[in-house]
C-alpha cells in the first residue's frame, strides 16, 4: 500500500522550493541589471569630474560656469528622486526602470554630440533627472526580487558594493577616455546603458498590473518636493562654490517654503506622495542621515585629494585616477564578507564597523603635508574600501527595515537623495573653508584644515551609526 502521507509530504516540498528557485534565478539576474545601472550612474558621474576641464575649453564653457556640467546632473538626479521612487511604487518598477534608462541613454548620447553650452548642461539634466527615476525603481526591484533575510542582505552588499565601484572606478575611466576624446564620456554609457537595457527586457519580470490611488496621483506634492529638492542643492552648491552666493541663499529660503507646502499638501491629500509616518517608521531616516554624512565625507576627501593631487602636486588625471583605483576593492570585499557578517552579527552592528572604518581613514589624512604622494595617502584609501564594503548594503538593508514592499521605491528615493545632497553638501563645506582665508592657490595647509571637514563628517555619521544600532538593540530586547 503507497504512503500517501509521504508523497504529499515530497509534493509540497517540491512546490514551495521550486518558487523559492525561480524567484531567485529571477532575482540575480535583476541583480545584474540593477547593479549594472547603479554602477553606470555613479562612472557617469565620475567621468564627468576628470573630464570638465577638457570640455569647457573644447566648447567655449567659461571657468566660472563650468561647474554646471556636473551640477546641471546634480541638481536633477536629488531632485527628482523621492517622486522618481513613488511614481515605481505606483506605475511599476519595471516600467519606470526600462522608460527612465531609454532617456537616460538617449540624452546621454545627446551630451556626447553637443556642440554648444546650454545643450550640454540640458542634456545633463535630462540625464540627471532619469537617473532619480531610474535608481529608487532599481533599488526597489532588487529588494522585492529577495525575500527578507540572507538572500537579500548578500545582494544589497553586492548592489553597495558595485554602487560604489562606480565612484571609485569612474575616475580612472574618465581619465584615459577623456585623453581619448572627452566625448567618449558621454558615449560609453550609451553602449553600455543600450546592453543593461537590453538584459532588463529579457531578466525583469513584467510588473503587475497597478492602479492609480483612488484619490488620483498626488501632482502638487510632486511638483512641491521636486522643486524644493532642486531649490535645497542649487542653494547648498550655489554658496559652497561661492559663483552665486546672493541666490543660492534665495534657493536655500524658496526650499524652506516648499518643503512647508509640501507637509501642508501631504497632510491633507487622500493619497499623498510620500506619506509622512513612514519617516517615523523604522530606521528610514536614521539610515538616510548617516548615509547623508558618510557619503558627504567621502566626496569632501576625494574632492579635495584631487585637487591636491592635480593643482598641488601636478599629477596628471591619469594618474589621480590610478591612485584612487585601490578604493574599488570594495567590489571584491563586499560580495565575499559583508552578508557573512550581517547574517552573524546583524545590519547595524557591521554599518557602525564600516562607518568606524571611514572615520579612521579621514582622520588618518589629516597628517597630510606638502610632500605626500601615493603610499602616504594609500592606508587611507584602503580604509575607505573597508568603509564601503561595509556601509553600502548594510544601510540600505536598515533603510528598508519594517516597511512594507509597496513603499521600497520612495524609500529608496529617500536614501539616495540623503546620499545627493550629502554629496552636494561635503563638497559645498570642503570648498568654503578650502578658499576660507587666503587669496590665489591653496596651500598644503590649507588643505590639512578643509580636511577637518570630512573627518567631522565621517565621526558624526559613526555617532549615528552607534545611536542606531543601541536602539536595535533594544528594540530587540523589548520585544523579547
Amino acid at each position: 500500500m503507497r504512503d500517501v502521507s509521504k508523497e504529499i509530504s515530497v509534493t509540497d516540498t517540491r512546490a514551495v522550493e521550486r518558487p523559492t528557485a525561480n524567484v531567485t534565478r529571477t532575482g540575480w539576474g535583476v541583480l545584474a541589471v540593477v547593479c549594472g545601472a547603479l554602477f553606470l550612474e555613479g562612472i557617469d558621474i565620475a567621468m564627468l569630474n576628470v573630464a570638465v576641464p577638457a570640455i569647457a575649453a573644447d566648447i567655449g564653457l567659461a571657468t566660472a560656469d563650468a561647474h554646471w556640467v556636473i551640477s546641471a546632473y546634480v541638481l536633477a538626479y536629488g531632485g527628482f528622486m523621492i517622486l522618481g521612487g513613488r511614481t515605481a511604487d505606483l506605475v511599476g518598477r519595471r516600467r519606470t526602470f526600462l522608460v527612465a534608462l531609454a532617456v537616460f541613454v538617449v540624452f546621454s548620447g545627446l551630451g556626447g554630440l553637443a556642440d554648444e553650452a546650454w545643450v550640454l548642461i540640458v542634456a545633463r539634466f535630462v540625464t540627471g533627472a532619469t537617473a532619480g527615476f531610474m535608481t529608487p525603481a532599481g533599488f526597489s526591484l532588487l529588494t522585492t526580487s529577495f525575500p527578507e533575510g540572507s538572500l537579500r542582505d548578500r545582494a544589497l552588499a553586492i548592489y553597495g558594493a558595485i554602487g560604489a565601484g562606480g565612484f571609485t572606478l569612474g575616475v580612472v575611466a574618465g581619465g584615459f577616455l577623456t585623453d581619448v576624446g572627452w566625448r567618449w564620456v558621454f558615449f560609453a554609457p550609451v553602449i553600455v546603458g543600450a546592453l543593461l537595457w537590453v538584459a532588463g527586457r529579457a531578466f525583469i519580470r513584467p510588473d503587475v498590473a497597478a492602479e492609480l490611488p483612488r484619490g488620483g496621483f498626488d501632482l502638487g506634492g510632486a511638483i512641491t518636493l521636486t522643486s524644493a529638492m532642486v531649490a535645497l542643492i542649487y542653494g547648498v552648491v550655489a554658496v559652497g562654490e561661492g559663483h552665486d552666493v546672493a541666490a543660492g541663499i534665495a534657493a536655500l529660503v524658496a526650499a524652506g517654503v516648499l518643503i512647508r507646502v509640501f507637509v501642508t499638501i501631504e497632510r491633507r491629500v487622500r493619497d499623498p506622495l510620500l506619506r509622512l509616518a513612514v519617516l517615523r517608521e523604522g530606521l528610514l531616516v536614521r539610515s538616510s542621515a548617516a548615509g547623508l554624512l558618510f557619503i558627504g565625507a567621502f566626496f569632501a576627501f576625494q574632492f579635495l585629494f584631487t585637487l591636491y593631487l592635480q593643482e598641488f602636486r601636478g599629477w596628471s588625471p591619469v594618474a589621480t585616477g590610478l591612485a584612487f583605483a585601490v578604493m574599488g576593492l570594495d567590489m571584491i570585499l563586499a560580495p565575499l564578507f559583508t552578508h557573512r557578517l550581517v547574517r552573524r552579527f546583524g545590519n547595524a552592528p557591521v554599518m557602525v564597523a564600516g562607518l568606524g572604518a571611514g572615520a579612521v581613514a579621514f582622520a588618518l589624512a589629516l597628517r597630510i603635508d606638502g610632500s605626500w604622494g601615493y603610499l602616504d595617502l594609500l592606508p587611507s584609501l584602503l580604509l575607505i574600501a573597508v568603509m564601503f564594503a561595509l556601509v553600502y548594503g548594510p544601510l540600505a538593508a536598515a533603510a528598508t527595515t519594517g516597511l512594507d514592499e509597496s513603499e521600497h521605491g520612495v524609500a529608496g528615493g529617500i536614501v539616495y537623495t540623503a546620499f545627493q545632497f550629502g554629496a552636494a553638501l561635503g563638497v559645498s563645506v570642503a570648498t568654503i573653508v578650502l578658499v576660507n582665508g587666503h587669496v590665489g592657490a591653496a596651500d598644503w595647509s590649507d588643505y590639512r584644515r578643509a580636511l577637518l571637514v570630512p573627518a567631522i563628517g565621517a565621526a558624526l555619521a559613526l555617532a549615528l551609526g552607534i545611536s542606531t544600532w543601541v536602539r536595535t538593540r533594544r528594540s530587540a530586547e523589548a520585544s523579547l
